[in-house]
């Protein structure tokens, strides 16, 4: 559906409030979460900007620092921003397993608790891929003076397939 453009002010208000945080082309090109959000959004809101941040799933300190400096970036610009974050919640166990880690990443979620869904996915082993950029979401939502959130919909790979046996969970979250 054609380029979409970067928000230069809001990229070099990140980068000026988070030394951790870098161009990297090689980071993006393995990742396909901006490739399924982007035609979305070009229909949503044509005339939209962006900024694209991938992290991997890093030490919970420098995860909680991007998303403080998230907060900052987005409060000195003084403009309407939305934060989207991606992720699949837990991978390729039955669909029974999955739905009972997937509550407790999902709990944590609800609760806006950075650490809390760190420590769940780690000592429970749930597979969810965007645990570092979920943890750094939270922490600016919480910065930014978000309150509640709102589970959407939630699903597994089995709602559709039909295949219990080795699923992944999905949830539609709103954050406000």
């Amino acid at each position: 559906m054609g380029d979409v453009p970067i928000d230069e002010l809001l990229a070099t208000a990140l980068r000026s409030t988070c030394s951790l945080l870098r161009e990297d082309a090689v980071a993006h090109s393995g990742e396909h979460s901006l490739e399924v959000q982007l035609p979305f959004l070009q229909v949503l809101a044509p005339a939209f900007s962006f900024v694209p941040v991938v992290l991997g799933t890093a030490r919970f300190e420098d995860l909680i620092s991007v998303g403080k400096a998230i907060a900052r970036a987005v409060t000195s610009i003084n403009d309407e921003v939305l934060l989207l974050t991606t992720s699949d919640l837990n991978h390729y166990e039955n669909d029974a397993l999955t739905r009972v880690k997937d509550a407790k990443a999902i709990e944590q979620l609800s609760g806006l608790d950075a650490r809390g869904l760190y420590d769940a996915c780690r000592n429970l082993e749930i597979s969810m891929c965007g645990l570092g950029p979920a943890v750094a979401m939270l922490t600016a939502l919480r910065e930014l003076g978000a309150m509640k959130a709102e589970l959407v919909r939630y699903a597994t790979s089995a709602d559709v397939s039909g295949d219990a046996s080795a699923v992944v969970g999905y949830a539609g979250m709103i954050f406000v």
